[in-house]
Formats: structure tokens, C-alpha cells, sequence
């Protein structure tokens, strides 16, 4: 009897996964470890492990199907073996969705008469949907591609494969510019190779006066509107992230305390270990001593380190954990996800740093693992690198604090009652007040300064 394979569940807060594309055809001998497709969780986009051997007989999911969990994905068993998809909700695939896609009259009257009834409830329409950025499948070896056009349309996403992106980033090739030939004008290896061999015309001195100053296209002079007007469905990821913050801001009361330092000594600290160690190749980030400095904050200051659970008679209660299992937070294209670095009390500044880059680079290929981005006890947002002098983070729920971390601003200060030239940074903590007190906040963020304006403490 063959083995079917249904849907895991990837991720904590996963419900959908959508088949980004199948590694293996109907027909091929698989065995147990195999990797069969790549589904996008809510998370990451994770690889489908086979945990059988024998032949792939049937594929119940297409490419590009939203797939509940539970639901089939295919069968494996063995050569020539019958088998029929099972008796459950079947996948909604994106074709299907277009066939029932009513013609554009009928949707205008539908969405005026939505709104009519929203009106006379009370309630308000429901707002445009942000576009998502999917990865997709580069063609398999053989196929043939169009050669890409010079001035490729596109609706604000750039659908684009890892393996394409990663190839125009080494080439310094803009995919923004390329019409992609993969299934729904994804951009493909052979697009990026196409366009890359392609003649291009030669920019005039004042094109190239431009891209200096304003980067890589002048189009802070463009004419026209921003963008087309559309409505389009949002990713797996991007669902989840609303649903999440808008619980987390509604549901949990938010308070906010923040607090100025002087981060001329960090900074002194890092150029000098930088400049020391740079034949070892370590090279330390501001973050790095910050996510270090809060696992030690955390120690000093132990109630920060906990969240709000609710028991099984359903009462309240506070968990404290024993250990700082510190994430941070890392943007990606279709929103952002928090990498986990875990008992980072116990770690030096070293193999934070080296820890904290591997996982940045997996959660920018969406390769991380459910264990990497989950169980964190605290949260570290920083927009420094951006230019951002101060933000209030929302909280990560189960935890009960976030930190928001601002850039290093030179300014004048008083020291020794001397106005000198100083840099300084803003930190702001996020508590939930049902976990933190005002007090208890503050505590943390002295502890946190203390740390950082001694950074060799953290070398200890």
C-alpha cells in the first residue's frame, strides 16, 4: 500500500503551506531523506523531507498550491502501484483561483455592494492588501527562456528564484529591470545569464551624475504615478506577522521607557579588536556587543526575562526563564523574522557575533529550521545600520520585553562640565506591563548602559 505524505506543520503558527515547487517528478525513485519540495510556512521556506523509500507516484499539490496542514501532497510506494488522491479538502491551487476570478464589472458591483453593507453595519471596508515576494523554481537543465526585455514592467514585487537572486547580486545586476520567463514572470538563472550577455546602451554624463548621487536609478526625477493601483494577496509570511502585531498591540499592554549612552567606548572597543583580529577574520558588529549586553542585562536584572502564559485552569501566570535565549530581529523581503541565538548568557562576544551572522544569512535565504527562530526569551530590534535615531518596537509575543535600538548620533555633551563632541545612542525598552514594571524597566536599561558604556566587561 503506498505511503501518502501530507502537509507538516513547519512552524508554531502555521495553518497553510504553499508549495513553492517540487524537487522530484512523478515517476522518480526516492528514498527516506530525500528533499521532494520547498514549502513557504509562514516562517521560512523550508525543504519536504521524504521519509519513505520507494517511487513517487502521484502528486496531489501543484506548484504554487496553498495546502492546509493534514492535507495530501503526494503518495510513494511502489513501480506501477495504484494510487488515488485521498478523500480531503483538495489544495487551492493559483490557477483555480483565476478561474473563479469574477470579470471586472462583477467585481466593481460586488465591491460597491460590500461596501454598502459595511456602511449600514457599521464597519469600515477592508484595506488594500501590501504585495508579498515570493521565491519560485529556476527552469529545470534543457529549458529554453525568451530573451529578456531591456524595460520590464512589474507590479512593485520582484518575483525572483534564490538561485537567480543570489547570481544577479554577484553580477551587480538590478532584477528590477528584468522581465523573468518562470511560471508567473518569476525571474530565473537564465534571465539574469540572458540579460547580463544582452547589449546595453551607454548612459550620458548626466545619467551617470545621478546614479552617483542618488544610487542606481535617477528616479527621484521620474514622472508618472509611484506604482499601479492594486489589490493583490498577501504571503504566508506577511499574514502571519499581521495577525501576530496586531494581537501583541491590541492584547498586551505596552509601555515604553528609553535611555541615552555614551557609545564612544564601544565604539573605540570594536575599532581596536577589529583592527587586531582582522587576520583571524573577526569582525564584530555594534549589534553583536548589544545582543551580548542584553543576555548579561538579563542576568542582573532576571524579571525581564520571562512572558505571560495562561495556565490549564486558566489563570494567569508569569513564566521566568533560566536562560537568555536572545533573537533579533532580521528583515527579509516579505516582512521580517526573529533568529533565536540561544543560552547567549553563556556565550562570548565572539561567537555571538559568528552565531549571529550564520543565522542572518539562513534567514535571508529562508533556510532557517523551526528550532533557529523559535523559543526566544527576549527580542532585539535594531535600525541603527538605517539611520534611525529612536523607534518603539512592538513586543514579540511570548516575550515581555523588546529592545529598539536607534544609531550612534555625534552631537554635543557635557563631560567633566566641558561641552565636548560625543556619540550617543538611544535605546528604548518595550515591556509588557502584566510581566515588567516601569520600575523593573528601568533597571534593565541602567544595567544595559552600565554594560555598554564599560564594554570590556563584556570580554570577560
Amino acid at each position: 500500500m503506498a505511503n501518502v505524505i501530507e502537509m507538516p506543520k513547519l512552524s508554531d503558527t502555521m495553518t497553510v503551506g504553499t508549495l513553492v515547487k517540487w524537487l522530484k517528478k512523478e515517476g522518480d525513485t526516492v528514498k527516506s531523506g530525500d528533499m521532494l519540495a520547498e514549502v513557504e510556512t509562514d516562517k521560512a521556506t523550508m525543504e519536504l523531507e521524504s521519509f519513505f523509500d520507494g517511487t513517487l507516484l502521484k502528486i496531489f499539490a501543484p506548484n504554487g498550491a496553498k495546502v492546509e496542514i493534514g492535507t495530501a501532497l503526494c503518495a510513494i510506494g511502489k513501480p506501477g502501484e495504484k494510487v488515488e488522491a485521498p478523500a480531503a479538502a483538495a489544495p487551492t491551487a493559483p490557477e483555480a483561483k483565476a478561474a473563479t476570478t469574477p470579470p471586472p464589472a462583477e467585481k466593481e458591483k460586488a465591491g460597491a455592494a460590500t461596501v454598502a453593507k459595511n456602511d449600514v453595519q457599521g464597519q469600515p471596508a477592508a484595506a488594500p492588501a501590501q504585495p508579498p515576494v515570493t521565491a519560485a523554481a529556476d527552469h529545470g537543465p534543457g529549458s529554453t527562456s525568451p530573451a529578456p526585455a531591456q524595460a520590464a514592467p512589474h507590479d512593485g514585487r520582484i518575483k525572483i528564484s534564490p538561485l537567480a537572486k543570489k547570481l544577479a547580486a554577484e553580477k551587480g545586476i538590478e532584477p528590477s529591470g528584468i522581465t523573468g520567463s518562470g511560471p508567473g514572470g518569476r525571474i530565473v538563472r537564465e534571465d539574469i545569464l540572458a540579460y547580463r550577455a544582452a547589449p546595453k546602451p551607454a548612459a550620458g554624463p548626466e545619467v551617470a551624475n545621478l546614479k552617483s548621487q542618488f544610487g542606481s536609478s535617477p528616479s527621484v526625477f521620474a514622472k508618472g504615478p509611484i506604482q499601479e493601483e492594486r489589490s493583490v494577496p498577501v504571503s504566508n509570511m506577511r499574514g502571519a506577522i499581521a495577525r501576530r502585531l496586531l494581537e501583541s498591540k491590541t492584547q498586551l499592554p505596552h509601555f515604553y521607557v528609553e535611555i541615552e549612552i555614551d557609545a564612544t567606548p564601544l565604539l573605540a572597543l570594536r575599532e581596536q579588536l577589529n583592527a587586531g583580529l582582522e587576520k583571524e577574520g573577526v569582525k564584530l558588529s555594534v549589534n553583536d556587543f548589544i545582543l551580548k549586553a542584553s543576555a548579561e542585562a538579563l542576568r542582573r536584572v532576571p524579571p525581564v526575562n520571562a512572558s505571560w502564559e495562561v495556565a490549564a485552569s486558566g489563570q494567569g501566570q508569569i513564566r521566568y526563564f533560566g536562560a537568555a535565549h536572545v533573537s533579533f530581529a532580521v528583515a527579509i523581503e516579505d516582512g521580517l523574522i526573529t533568529p533565536v541565538i540561544r543560552d547567549a548568557h553563556l556565550k562570548s562576544v565572539f561567537q555571538i557575533s559568528q552565531e549571529a551572522k550564520a543565522l542572518g544569512k539562513l534567514a535571508k535565504d529562508k533556510k532557517l529550521k523551526p528550532e533557529q527562530f523559535t523559543g526566544g526569551t527576549f527580542c532585539v530590534s535594531n535600525l541603527g545600520m538605517m539611520g534611525i535615531p529612536r523607534f518603539s518596537a512592538i513586543i514579540n509575543p511570548p516575550n515581555a520585553a523588546i529592545l529598539a535600538v536607534g544609531t550612534t548620533v555625534k552631537k554635543p555633551v557635557v563631560k567633566n562640565d566641558q561641552i565636548v563632541v560625543g556619540q550617543t545612542m538611544t535605546l528604548t525598552l518595550s515591556c509588557d506591563h502584566r510581566v515588567v514594571d516601569g520600575a523593573v524597566g528601568a533597571q534593565y536599561l541602567n544595567a544595559l548602559k552600565l554594560l555598554l558604556e564599560s564594554p570590556a566587561l563584556l570580554l570577560v
